[in-house]
């Protein structure tokens, strides 16, 4: 095998499929990605059994097929070492790999193609079309309340879901929960479809979606989802379990609403948050008419007291919460003001933009 190709070509894909491979693997191949020419077209392939990430790149250069294996992190390494207008040669010979620039030569050791597994696609996979900037923006409203690491494992992952023309991400980690849904124009779902695609996949996922709003293939099968464009192939095991009935956990009988300038409100939960206990992060929000205050303490006998005045004519309310939670929700809010909706200092709170209630945010209240 032998191929090449300018540095600017080669390092996009080779960064995207080395961020799939884990540092420390089992398997000596998993710390390797795969590189395959074949005709006029290098594939680059990166896995760690769990997510795999083919990146394609069109070759200019008369190139000879085959396929070998090279340790991810150096050969990124190097390619991110080169000037930037380098050529960038590669060259197989027996169990080695030459890669070669201008003067400079690396002579890297290779594992057959033939020892890097793949993982096998679901031949019942059915097939949607989204746009990526639709999907993107999806995850980025949704991921923050994903859990880590919690041994309820279907909540380590996040819920899609397609229904008739709508598509729905849900994330919660027993604590907090968002959700988001968009109506897609073109799709026809006839049955709710529902899988739990794992952390790792969503994040790595989002990583590939671009802004604009090129359709990206999705097949949904029994235990993967795999996603499609002209540059990549993303393919992630789906979380095996039930999630939760969202549904429930969303308050409907709220008859207190709070409306306040997001960029204040996230600015005032900053401010308390300093002198926020840092193992709880506790903060106290008194509600009365038209003021908001919030305050703070810590086991060190600190206090922080910040008010700002907001839209609200109901009783007076205090309330406790995890002020990291709320700024989480600050944060994927896009729109200018934030509207809270709450029934008592014992239920939890429903935050949506007040311009765009597409997303939905649930915060659990705290006793403090």
């Amino acid at each position: 095998m032998q191929f090449s190709l300018a540095r600017e070509q080669l390092l996009k894909p080779l960064q995207l499929v080395s961020g799939v491979v884990e540092k420390r693997q089992t398997l000596p191949v998993l710390s390797n990605v795969l590189l395959e020419v074949e005709g006029n077209q290098l594939a680059l392939t990166g896995t760690d059994l769990e997510v795999e990430l083919i990146g394609r790149v069109e070759l200019s250069e008369p190139a000879s097929d085959g396929a070998i294996t090279v340790p991810a992190k150096k050969f990124l390494d190097i390619v991110r070492s080169l000037p930037e207008d380098a050529i960038i040669s590669l060259q197989q010979t027996e169990d080695r790999v030459q890669v070669a620039s201008g003067r400079s030569k690396f002579t890297l050791s290779s594992l057959p193609a033939t020892e890097f597994p793949n993982i096998e696609q679901d031949e019942n996979a059915q097939e949607y079309r989204l746009p990526q900037n639709l999907l993107s923006q999806l995850i980025d409203a949704t991921a923050f309340a994903m859990a880590q690491q919690d041994v309820r494992y279907y909540l380590n992952g996040m819920s899609v879901e397609l229904n008739q023309s709508l598509v729905r991400t849900v994330s919660t980690d027993g604590h907090r929960l968002a959700m988001s849904s968009r109506h897609v124009d073109g799709l026809n779902v006839p049955e709710r479809k529902q899988v739990i695609v794992p952390r790792k996949g969503i994040l790595e996922l989002n990583r590939l979606l671009s802004d604009d709003d090129q359709p990206v293939q999705l097949y949904i099968g029994s235990t993967h989802l795999r996603t499609t464009t002209d540059e990549f192939t993303f393919t992630t095991k789906l979380v095996d379990g039930k999630f939760p009935d969202y549904e429930r956990v969303i308050p409907r009988g709220g008859d207190k609403e709070v409306v306040g300038d997001r960029q204040v409100m996230k600015a005032i939960f900053s401010r308390a948050a300093i002198l926020a206990n840092e193992k709880y992060r506790g903060v106290r929000m008194s509600l009365s008419e038209g003021s908001l205050v919030v305050k703070a303490n810590n086991p060190e006998q600190e206090e922080a007291e910040v008010a700002v005045e907001v839209d609200y004519s109901g009783p007076e309310l205090e309330v406790g919460f995890n002020v990291s939670y709320l700024l989480d929700v600050m944060n994927v809010i896009r729109g200018e003001q934030v509207r809270f909706v709450l029934a008592d200092a014992n239920s939890s709170a429903l935050l949506t933009d007040f311009d765009d209630d597409s997303s939905m945010y649930v915060v659990m209240p705290m006793r403090l």
